[in-house]
């Protein structure tokens, strides 16, 4: 059974398998499908017509098969290896382990966010941006700069005391768990790190940061958190419902996964700490 853990917690081994996997991934093309693919439903989901990866009751599952789509990716190239998460509500700075120069990188920023440090970094040769909005082909941060703080545990919390997973209108104007935990009312959770670090991860092309798999592992863990403290809780729309997916809806570009096949992470991996 794969076990999710804290990057906080990784060993120098741990850091480096994961690191090299991701650039085998790169290296091969295989990358940048996934780029494109989460670069494809962003641009597409809209808050009035069909959306399935974002604004919408989807947008957890959605996430949760993509992660487990790229960590199967990844352990074809090194079968001990599985997502870590980033838990930004502890490590909250710049300055933090996460950026430094044998994993993330990031420490030190070119004037226009260009990374110049770490694995990722353009100059190492071997992460070049293909996906994106403009002709710069090297990877961008700006850590802190567009929104100055992370959110807080106190934060996390005021979701998760959330005991409705959605609600009509089923869009980022919805007041329940999910809307909440993307970011789109209330404290702003995802979102607010998509934007703190800036860069690609404010583009739909977000995963053209690594950082993305980080940030997204730690959504899915605060979902199976959101899920233990609520079991009474189940997904909705459970019955069909326009232009979202309910709970035996298909959830594309898959075509035979619902959400609720996605709806216990215990059937395909564990995380370090409950």
């Amino acid at each position: 059974m794969t076990v999710r853990k804290n990057q906080a917690a990784l060993t120098a081994d741990e850091k480096r398998a994961f690191v090299n996997a991701v650039l085998e991934l790169k290296r091969t093309g295989v990358y940048d499908r996934y780029v494109n693919a989460h670069n494809y439903y962003l641009m597409t989901d809209s808050d009035f017509g069909d959306r399935l990866g974002h604004r919408a009751p989807s947008f957890l599952p959605w996430h949760r098969r993509f992660l487990l789509d790229f960590e199967a990716a990844l352990q074809r190239v090194d079968r001990n290896v599985s997502l870590p998460y980033w838990d930004w509500t502890v490590d909250r700075e710049a300055r933090s382990s996460l950026w430094a120069a044998d994993f993330m990188g990031g420490t030190r920023l070119g004037r226009d966010g260009q990374v110049l440090d770490g694995p990722f970094a353009y100059a190492g040769g071997r992460w070049a941006v293909t996906v994106g909005v403009d002709r710069r082909t090297y990877l961008r941060r700006g850590l802190g700069a567009g929104v100055p703080q992370l959110p807080t545990r106190a934060d996390v919390d005021s979701v998760l005391a959330m005991p409705v997973y959605d609600a009509a209108p089923w869009n980022s104007a919805s007041n329940g768990f999910r809307n909440h935990l993307e970011g789109w009312r209330g404290v702003n959770l995802h979102n607010r790190v998509h934007v703190w670090v800036g860069g690609h991860m404010t583009t739909a092309a977000s995963p053209n940061d690594p950082v993305f798999w980080l940030h997204h592992a730690f959504i899915d863990k605060l979902w199976a958190e959101w899920q233990a403290r609520n079991p009474k809780s189940g997904y909705l729309p459970a019955v069909p419902t326009p232009n979202v997916v309910d709970l035996h809806g298909t959830l594309g570009p898959w075509n035979n996964v619902t959400p609720a096949d996605m709806w216990d992470h215990r059937r395909f991996y564990t995380f370090d700490k409950p």
